[in-house]
């Protein structure tokens, strides 16, 4: 005769029926049948899954909820039946609140809010990747924020960090040499964010970076004119945009991020929590 499991949860029941579909494979057991009851929520469909999993000649009932009252109904109904009840929970949510001296919230579903935001943050992070340095300029149609500017101005960094955040950035490099992309103008200012350097810490940084790659220092990519020309450039860019221009000079990546953060927000472009 088919063995019924009935899973019931006041969430989506996902760790309910992981749980029995690990316990299954502990047997030979081929005929069973799994019943899961997600987003329970009232006290009449538990009543009514309650008598329909009583039926069943060969029964068990296996629930993952945290509203008290759904807890003491399940164990009051199955007290005076011969169905099998498991609760999965409240043994290890009341073994953490005895050791830890916490209170649980009691709301359903919040493991599944906390995988929903990691989720968000891999996704971000994967899209930094895929829109970095202008690799894609496609990429600033679907970005929450999109940062230019020129060289060595912490575009990627930043965009990794703010990625952290659940944002979606791309950013585009600013050169003198090359036209901004045409997507840019399809962008609304209000998510676009222009970086900028002073000309020292420019050269600094740039003759630091040829060192790193093992070329010489002579190189135009670190000379003052060239810098100037570059700053000019994109400043013209950036203003004729109208977006917020940041001096990176001399602040912290969180710094620079927090101004950018603070900026979507008063422009009124959503921000996941983090």
């Amino acid at each position: 005769m088919k063995l019924s499991l009935y899973v019931v949860s006041d969430s989506l029941g996902e760790t309910g029926e992981q749980v029995v579909k690990a316990c299954l494979s502990q047997f030979h057991v081929e005929d069973y049948e799994i019943n899961r009851f997600s987003y329970v929520l009232n006290i009449e469909v538990l009543h009514e899954i309650l008598i329909k999993a009583s039926q069943e000649e060969k029964a068990i009932l296996i629930y993952t909820l945290v509203n008290p009252e759904f807890i003491e109904y399940v164990k009051n109904y199955t007290k005076d039946s011969k169905l099998i009840a498991v609760d999965l929970l409240s043994p290890l949510i009341n073994s953490i609140r005895e050791v830890s001296g916490l209170s649980p919230m009691g709301e359903p579903g919040i493991i599944r809010r906390l995988d929903q935001a990691y989720f968000s943050r891999v996704e971000a992070i994967e899209f930094a990747v895929k829109y970095d340095d202008g690799k894609d300029p496609r990429g600033v149609l679907k970005a929450d924020v999109v940062i230019i500017g020129i060289s060595r101005t912490s575009k990627t960094p930043l965009s990794m960090y703010l990625a952290n955040k659940n944002l979606k950035v791309a950013n585009i490099p600013l050169v003198p040499e090359s036209i901004p992309p045409r997507e840019l103008d399809k962008v609304s200012k209000k998510r676009i964010i222009g970086l900028t350097n002073s000309p020292v810490k420019l050269i600094e940084i740039r003759e630091e970076r040829l060192r790193s790659l093992g070329l010489p220092k002579g190189s135009s990519y670190s000379s003052m004119q060239r810098i100037l020309d570059e700053i000019e450039y994109a400043e013209r860019i950036m203003k004729k945009i109208g977006c917020p221009i940041i001096d990176v000079s001399n602040k912290a990546i969180e710094e620079t991020a927090d101004i950018i953060i603070s900026h979507l927000k008063k422009s009124g472009v959503k921000i996941l929590p983090d």
